[in-house]
This record gives structure tokens, sequence and C-alpha cells, in this order.
């Protein structure tokens, strides 16, 4: 069985490559923008600066065919399999990123602290925090 996903919108960043992206939201990552299609609107109309969220995303740029890393890049590292890791790199790269929202923008933009994805990363989901 196969599935569809339809992205919800898109990052804007200042993140623009791989290489500048930290490996983890509380390693300086930058405030980013979550940039909500049209269709979606509706959706998001509840959410308010202040609320703690999660959101999912499609690591576009990662390795789809890669099984097992050496956690944090380290090659120093035992190579471990990936669905021990957040490595990016997974047969179905889900990003999994919990922030907080700092505020709502016009044209179906929200505003978000800390975030570690690349400039143009789809978003699939957005989830309160419980």
């Amino acid at each position: 069985m196969d599935a569809e996903i339809l992205f919800i919108g898109y990052v804007e960043s200042e993140i623009k490559s791989i290489q500048e992206a930290p490996l983890q939201e509380f390693e300086n990552a930058p405030t980013a923008i979550l940039k909500i299609k049209p269709e979606f609107a509706k959706a998001a109309a509840d959410l308010k600066a202040g609320d703690r969220i999660i959101i999912l995303t499609w690591m576009h740029l990662s390795d789809r065919k890669e099984l097992n890393t050496h956690p944090r890049n380290d090659p120093n590292a035992k190579l471990t399999g990936i669905f021990s890791t957040r490595s990016p790199n997974r047969p179905n790269p889900i990003g999994m990123h919990e922030t907080e929202i700092t505020a709502l923008l016009p044209l179906n933009r929200i505003q978000v602290a800390m975030l570690e994805v690349l400039d143009g990363t789809p978003v699939i989901d957005i989830k309160p925090v419980l």
C-alpha cells in the first residue's frame, strides 16, 4: 500500500545548505518561518504566539538509501542503524521538530524559534505539544 503526502507549506530559513544546519534545534538553530499554503490557512487559524508545536517536515535532500550512520557525523562513533538515531537520512525522511511559535505574520506565515531545517524544506504537518 502506498500513501500520498500533501505538503501544507514550506520553511523559509537562513540555513541554505546541509553543512550550515545544526544537528539539533537547541544547537544555535535560527528563527524560521513556516509559509502555509493558502488552501491550508484555516487549519492554522487557532495557532497563536507562545504555542509549543511539533513540526513534521519532509527532508527532501536526504539520502533515502542510507540504513546506518555514525551518530552526530562522528567517524569514531560506532556505526548505528538509522532508526536508533535522529539522522535525516532514512527511507522516509520525516523530520520532527519541537519549537515555539513566536509570531503570526501576514500571508499565512508563522514565525517559529529554533528550527534546524533548510530553506525550502516542505512542511507535512503541525501538531500541538500536549
